[in-house]
C-alpha cells in the first residue's frame, strides 16, 4: 500500500504563492503492520505536521524536513485522515479563490452574532457580483395598474362567492356558462391530429399563403375590383391587436403626414394604448350620446370635419365595442364622403363580422363600401378570435388597400420588415383552421350556420334582459338594450353603480357600464336583473348615465 504524492490537478488549482503540502511515498517496515492484509505500506512525510521525534531530511531549499514515524495501523489511519483533510481544505480554498477572482465575486463577512443577523434587512437582494446589495436594479419601477378587462377576469377568479358572474370579458359562453368551441373547428382539429404528414414548420413572415385571398374575399367580396387588380397588401398578424399595432408602426415609419389617430369616445380600452406605443398621437371624436343612448353622429361629423388632412380615422366595422350601437348605411356613406373630401385615412377594426347580425355580408358592409365604392386607400384589421372562437390562437389579418399592384408589393415588403424583429412568424395551427373553414364550401356553410345560432342567442338574451327589467319596474327606460347589436350592451350604469354590482352582488362588469351578454343565461339572468334593479334604486340617479 502507498499513499500517493499530491496530484497535478490539486497543484494546478492552488495559487502559486500558496504553500503546497509536502507529500511523497515513505517506506514502512512490514513489522509495523503485522496482521494487515497489505503486502507493502508507505507512510506520509509532511513538514509542519510531523511529531517532534521524527527524523529530519533536507528539502530542496536546504531546510530540514520532518518525517512522520508510524507505529501502528491506527496511527497511520489518523495520519491519513489528518493529511487528507488538510489537502482537501487547501484545494477547496484555492478553487473558491479562483472562481471568485474569475467571476468578480467579493466575499462578504458573515454576520454570526444575533445582533448582526437581526440587522439584515428583509429587502436585501443577493447577486453574483456583490453577494449582498441593499437596492435592486428594478427598485424605482412602480407596479402598473391592472388591465381594465383582463384584471377583471383575475378578480373574478379570486372571488370565492358561489353567486359570482363574469360579464366582463368578451368571450362567448353556452347557456350552461361553459366556453364554446365551434363544431367545425373541433372537427378540423380532430382531422389535423390524425394526419401523420402535418408539419409544424415556421410560416413565412406574412403568414399562410392561401389565407390571403380567402380573407380578402370574406371581407371585400369575391367581386372586389381591388382583389382582381391585386391592389391589397394582406399579412397574417397576431389577431386584431397585432394587426392594429403593425399598422401603427407602419404609419409611424412610412406615413409621416399621418400623425394622429382619431378614435371614438368611448372605444375599446386597448385602442389608445396600441397607437400611443406605436409613437402616434391619439385624439377622439364623440360617438355615444347618453341622452338618446345612440350615436352622436352630429358630434362625430363635426370633429372629423375639423381633423387635419391625413389624420387616421379608426372605425368599428360592426358591433361597436363597448356601446353596441352601429352606424346605419346612410351614415356610413356620409363618413366615406367626409374622409374623401378631407383626405382622411380610414382604418377599420373588423372584430365581429358575422357575430353582430349573423350575416357575414351585412357585417362587412363598411369595409366593402370604402374599398369597392369609395376606391380609397385604407387599412382593415380583421380578427377571428370572436367570429371563429379562436381567442387563444391569435389569428388575424392586416389588409392595406393601395392604389396599384406595384404599391401593394412595396408596402408588403416594408410590412414584413416591421414584423420580422417584432414576432418574426405568425401562428400556424389557427391559420390552418381558418383556411379550411374558408376554403371548403361545406365547412364554410357549417360555420355560417353556427354564427347565426350564436348571434340569435345573444339577441334573445337582449330581449330577455330588457323584458325582465321592464317587468320589475326598474327605473329608467331599457329599449336601448334591444336597439344595440353584438356581444356587448352599454347598459348606461354609472361607475358607482358598476362598482356596487361587483362588490355587493359579485357581478363583474366594466366600470363604464358595459356588460358581455354572452355571459348571461337562463340560470343567472334573474339574479342579474335583481342586481341591476338594486343598484339603480340604491345609487342616486344623478350619479348614473341613465
Amino acid at each position: 500500500m502507498t499513499l500517493l504524492r499530491t496530484t497535478s490537478f490539486a497543484s494546478a488549482l492552488l495559487p502559486k504563492d500558496l504553500p503546497r503540502p509536502c507529500v511523497e511515498r515513505v517506506p514502512l517496515p512490514s513489522s509495523f503492520l503485522s496482521g494487515w492484509p497489505f503486502a507493502r505500506v508507505s507512510a506520509v512525510k509532511t513538514g509542519k505536521h510531523a511529531r517532534p521525534n521524527a527524523p529530519f531530511e533536507q528539502q530542496s531549499d536546504g531546510t530540514p524536513e520532518k518525517r512522520v514515524r508510524v507505529n501502528s495501523p491506527g496511527s497511520l489511519l489518523r495520519l491519513v485522515a489528518s493529511s487528507t483533510r488538510s489537502l482537501v481544505s487547501l484545494c477547496l480554498s484555492a478553487v473558491c479563490t479562483r472562481i471568485h477572482d474569475e467571476a468578480g465575486i467579493f466575499a462578504v463577512p458573515l454576520r454570526t452574532s444575533s445582533a448582526g443577523i437581526a440587522s439584515l434587512h428583509r429587502n436585501e437582494h443577493f447577486s453574483r457580483r456583490t453577494m449582498a446589495t441593499k437596492a435592486s436594479l428594478f427598485q424605482d419601477i412602480e407596479e402598473a395598474p391592472a388591465d381594465p378587462i383582463l384584471g377583471l377576469e383575475t378578480a373574478f377568479r379570486a372571488d370565492t362567492d358561489p353567486r359570482k358572474i363574469n360579464l366582463g370579458i368578451g368571450a362567448y359562453r353556452t347557456d350552461d356558462g361553459k366556453p364554446y368551441v365551434f363544431r367545425c373547428v373541433r372537427q378540423i382539429e380532430q382531422e389535423m391530429a390524425a394526419d401523420p404528414n402535418l408539419y409544424k414548420e415556421y410560416l413565412p413572415i406574412d403568414g399562410l399563403a392561401e389565407l390571403k385571398k380567402q380573407t380578402q374575399e370574406l371581407l371585400f367580396g369575391e367581386d372586389s375590383p381591388a382583389i382582381a387588380e391585386d391592389r391589397i397588401c394582406s399579412t397574417q398578424v397576431l389577431s386584431g391587436t397585432g394587426g392594429l399595432r403593425v399598422a401603427g408602426e407602419f404609419i409611424r415609419y412610412f406615413l409621416p403626414k399621418c400623425k394622429t389617430v382619431y378614435m371614438s369616445e368611448p372605444t375599446w380600452p386597448n385602442h389608445p394604448n396600441i397607437f400611443k406605443k406605436a409613437g402616434l398621437e391619439v385624439a377622439t371624436y364623440p360617438y355615444w350620446n347618453p341622452a338618446t343612448r345612440g350615436v352622436d353622429f352630429d358630434g362625430m361629423k363635426k370633429t372629423l370635419e375639423a381633423a387635419p388632412p391625413y389624420s387616421v380615422v379608426l372605425l368599428h366595422a360592426c358591433a361597436h365595442n363597448p356601446t353596441g350601437v352601429d352606424l346605419n348605411e346612410a351614415q356610413w356613406r356620409e363618413v366615406l364622403d367626409l374622409c374623401k373630401r378631407n383626405e382622411l385615412v380610414p382604418m377599420i377594426d373588423n372584430a365581429y363580422q358575422g357575430y353582430a347580425s349573423g350575416d357575414l355580408e351585412r357585417d362587412g358592409f363598411s369595409s366593402r363600401l370604402f374599398c369597392n365604392e369609395g376606391n380609397m386607400e385604407m387599412f382593415v384589421c380583421q380578427s377571428f378570435a370572436k367570429s371563429l372562437g379562436l381567442y387563444g390562437e391569435r389569428i388575424g389579418m392586416l389588409h392595406i388597400v393601395c392604389a396599384s399592384a406595384e404599391r401593394a408589393k412595396v408596402v408588403l415588403s416594408q410590412v414584413k420588415k416591421i414584423i420580422r424583429p417584432m414576432y418574426s412568424s405568425p401562428p400556424l395551427h389557427g391559420a390552418r383552421i381558418v383556411a379550411r373553414v374558408l376554403g371548403e364550401p361545406k365547412m364554410k356553410q357549417e360555420w355560417t350556420a353556427e354564427l347565426q345560432e350564436l348571434a340569435g342567442r345573444i339577441q334573445s338574451v337582449r330581449r330577455a334582459l330588457r323584458s325582465g327589467l321592464e317587468a320589475k319596474g326598474t327605473p329608467g327606460t331599457w329599449n336601448h338594450i334591444t336597439d344595440q347589436i353584438g356581444m356587448f350592451s352599454y347598459t348606461g350604469l354609472s361607475r358607482d353603480q358598476a362598482e356596487r354590482m361587483t362588490k355587493h352582488w359579485h357581478v363583474y362588469m366594466m366600470g363604464n357600464g358595459r356588460i358581455s351578454l354572452a355571459g348571461l343565461n337562463q340560470s343567472n339572468l334573474p339574479y342579474v336583473i335583481e342586481a341591476i334593479d338594486d343598484v339603480v334604486r340604491t345609487v342616486p340617479a344623478s350619479q348614473s348615465n341613465m
